[in-house]
């Protein structure tokens, strides 16, 4: 009992300024700016992929949807709607209640490698994150940036203490430095320690390598599924 007090007081002694992380305007201004040049050419520049991947999950499975929206918990806990290319079957979240009990990452979230749920097609854009093209769009409306921490599910945020609470000082990102350092090989006490190092450092440059390791991890997928 004594370790755990000990461990949330310090804890406490490492929150991070709210006011200090948002008022880097100019960071902020120049990060919007490249979030929508960026998201705009990824878009056209990746149009062929969008309409291959459509077709091949119609293909699979003509009856349901080719995207899939989803309630995340974005900055300062504002709801939102994020996209993706639908890489499971259409009545997966009525599946999930009984598969929570084979959950293989530690804390406030939900991975199985062998998640039954998912299509054939499915398994190879989660594989390569090509099913998270779609939040470009949550980029474009200023839901997402390019770059921040992954935007939890309200079932997540509910477990949440005070000090993983900070991942939402910040505006999601459809990549982040969690992803780029081993993903689903990290527990989820790791990806908030990941989360809050980006948001203590982040830069322009900062995104930029995030963004430039993250093509290379398209291109050779790492631990995604």
């Amino acid at each position: 009992m004594k370790a755990s007090n000990q461990e949330d007081t310090n804890q406490q002694l490492l929150l991070i300024d709210k006011t200090a992380v948002n008022h880097k305007r100019g960071y902020l201004l120049a990060k919007r700016i490249m979030d929508l040049l960026g998201a705009f050419l990824g878009i056209i520049l990746l149009l062929p992929v969008f309409i291959i991947v459509a077709i091949c999950i119609k293909l699979e499975d003509p009856k349901g949807p080719v995207f899939f929206k989803q309630i995340r918990i974005g900055k300062d806990g504002k709801n939102f709607y994020m996209y993706k290319f639908r890489s499971m079957v259409v009545d997966a979240e009525e599946r999930l209640n009984d598969l929570l009990k084979y959950n293989e990452v530690s804390g406030a979230m939900f991975k199985i490698k062998e998640d039954p749920r998912t299509t054939k097609i499915g398994k190879f854009i989660r594989k390569t994150s090509i099913d998270e093209l779609p939040q470009l769009w949550n980029v474009i409306k200023g839901d997402m940036s390019l770059v921040g921490p992954r935007p939890p599910l309200p079932r997540e945020v509910e477990q949440y203490t005070k000090y993983d609470m900070q991942r939402l000082l910040v505006t999601p990102g459809c990549t982040g430095l969690w992803q780029v350092s081993g993903r689903n090989d990290l527990g989820f006490n790791e990806m908030v320690e990941l989360d809050l190092k980006y948001i203590r450092e982040r830069s322009i440059l900062y995104d930029l390598k995030i963004i430039l390791k993250t093509i290379k991890i398209m291109i050779k997928p790492n631990s995604a599924y």
